[in-house]
């Protein structure tokens, strides 16, 4: 919903201090370091409303506040201050950085350099893509019931390249619906790219599978997967050590999981394929908390943006962190980034 002024000033301040300090933020606090000239008492008042309508939480009993999912969705949409005339400054580190890259050859050292750079540079996680085209076809599909709740679905693509996915099932599906999903998968993705597979087609097909459309779920994630193996898509992490340095991402229950995924990558397929997919090139995206399909990065904000050969493929590059980053900061790097990226990759003879 709109906010009105003073509480959109309340807001950006609780915002940006917590951004900063880490800790809940109270009413005093406000007062007293930000130029709103109000009172406590006027404060507090403003901060329950702000609570009731979602925006900020309190984490424990007479603690300060803190920014909800939501809230910092409102920042990033209409609170943080952009100006296009100013751009981030590199370090004299920087420069002597991207002199670096500028003068290598291949193009898997310079998007490793690059990770790490980042992450030294915005002490967060990195990731970044090698650029696809996409153009492996898919050749075959086919299911099989291994056992009365294991399903395996083979998918062979572009250069003979085969993808084995097990599925749990609820219940074991019989020769007749096998034979259907089959023909099913065959005749609608036999010869399709994965550019060739849009939002139309996919819902036709959950159509025409009716109660197991759940079933064409994973088979459409191990076609990318297998896709992308076909493609050779190496994709590249740097900083995950970084997220230990936020109290709120270190949860026994979580940590362990959100490292996983920094290090073995996988589960970033989904989210390199949604900023490339967006109609927006080189749109920055933000997804916050939930906002993101990764389940072990739910904790976090990860902003991506893409780059692009001049010659065909788009890669893409994400700062990963905790809800509270530099949201300002981590736009206008990638937003430089991605500039610089597409002038090394396509100056190159």
């Amino acid at each position: 919903m709109e906010l009105d002024e003073r509480k959109m000033k309340i807001l950006k301040a609780i915002i940006s201090t917590y951004l900063e300090t880490g800790d809940p933020v109270g009413s005093r606090t406000i007062a007293k370091d930000s130029d709103l000239h109000l009172s406590s008492a006027t404060i507090r008042n403003e901060m329950a409303d702000l609570e009731e309508l979602g925006y900020i939480l309190q984490p424990h009993t007479s603690a300060g506040r803190i920014p909800s999912d939501l809230g910092y969705r409102y920042y990033v949409n209409c609170l943080m201050e952009e100006n296009d005339e100013i751009r981030i400054r590199e370090t004299e580190r920087e420069k002597e950085h991207q002199d670096l890259i500028n003068k290598m050859d291949r193009m898997e050292e310079v998007l490793k350099n690059v990770a790490d750079l980042l992450a030294a540079n915005t002490n967060y996680a990195t990731l970044i893509s090698t650029p696809q085209i996409k153009e492996s076809k898919l050749k075959f599909i086919q299911l099989s019931m291994v056992d009365t709740q294991r399903l395996l679905v083979v998918i062979v693509v572009g250069n003979d390249t085969v993808k084995n996915v097990l599925m749990n099932m609820d219940e074991p599906l019989g020769n007749d619906e096998i034979l259907k999903l089959n023909i099913l998968l065959n005749s609608f993705l036999q010869g399709l790219t994965l550019n060739d597979i849009n939002i139309e087609l996919v819902h036709m097909m959950k159509v025409q599978a009716g109660m197991h459309a759940d079933i064409l779920e994973g088979v459409f994630s191990g076609i990318v997967e297998a896709i992308h193996e076909a493609d050779n898509m190496e994709i590249y992490t740097s900083g995950a050590t970084n997220m230990l340095k936020y109290p709120e991402l270190v949860n026994p229950e979580h940590t362990t999981a959100l490292l996983d995924t920094l290090v073995e990558k996988k589960q970033l397929v989904k989210l390199v394929d949604d900023t490339v997919n967006q109609e927006e090139k080189h749109g920055i995206q933000v997804y916050i908390g939930n906002e993101t399909q990764v389940q072990s990065l739910r904790d976090c904000s990860i902003v991506t943006a893409t780059y692009e050969l001049k010659e065909g493929g788009t890669g893409t590059v994400g700062i990963i962190g905790p809800k509270r980053m530099d949201y300002r900061k981590v736009v206008n790097t990638l937003r430089n980034l991605t500039d610089d990226l597409d002038e090394i990759f396509n100056n190159k003879s």
